[in-house]
């Protein structure tokens, strides 16, 4: 999905809270400004439902739980809150919550030509300043590749990429999945 600036629409961190659910589509939020969120493609669409949809029954039975696109994160609590397009928490404060998610352990993002610069630069610095995140991945919706960035040492970030036929690890979740469940039945153009 992609985030477009909304015009004149700087607001504090409480009043976004307050003015986003009375909307009719979601807004992304960084430092004081709003982003409309707008839709993605069926390809986008599809590898998000079939990760969310394999990764459901593994989680279960551990307590954790993933959603899909309408469940935002607050990065920090002064700012940005963005939309993954999956999310994986295991927190029990996260479990609980019905506005967002702080504590992420995974997050997705399908990239797409509009939103791989957003997904590889701003949410890319965000996302892994954030303390209990423990793998960030990025799916491309244009042909089959994964790339993992798994949380090391200190402030090391580990990179993992995976292409056709390889076996995709998410040890912060103890899963593996052959990629090609991410683009099954996904149409990618030749």
């Amino acid at each position: 999905m992609v985030a477009i600036p909304e015009q004149s629409q700087i607001m504090t961190i409480e009043e976004y809270l307050e003015w986003e659910p009375q909307q009719e589509i979601r807004y992304e939020y960084v430092n004081g400004e709003v982003f409309a969120m707008t839709g993605g493609t069926i390809p986008h669409n599809d590898i998000a439902l079939n990760f969310y949809r394999n990764l459901y029954p593994h989680l279960r039975p551990k307590g954790c739980k993933a959603n899909v696109s309408d469940v935002k994160v607050q990065v920090t609590p002064k700012s940005p809150y963005y939309y993954p397009d999956v999310i994986v928490s295991c927190d029990p404060e996260d479990l609980q919550a019905r506005k967002f998610y702080q504590k992420p352990k995974l997050i997705a993002e399908v990239l797409s030509p509009g939103t791989s610069g957003k997904d590889r630069g701003e949410k890319f610095t965000y996302y892994l300043s954030m303390p209990s995140l423990q793998e960030y991945i990025l799916i491309d919706s244009e042909k089959i590749s994964v790339e993992r960035y798994c949380r090391g040492e200190g402030r090391m970030w580990l990179y993992h990429p995976y292409t056709a036929g390889d076996i995709v690890t998410l040890s912060s979740i103890d899963f593996e999945f052959p990629i090609e469940l991410l683009y099954e039945d996904v149409i990618i153009e030749q």
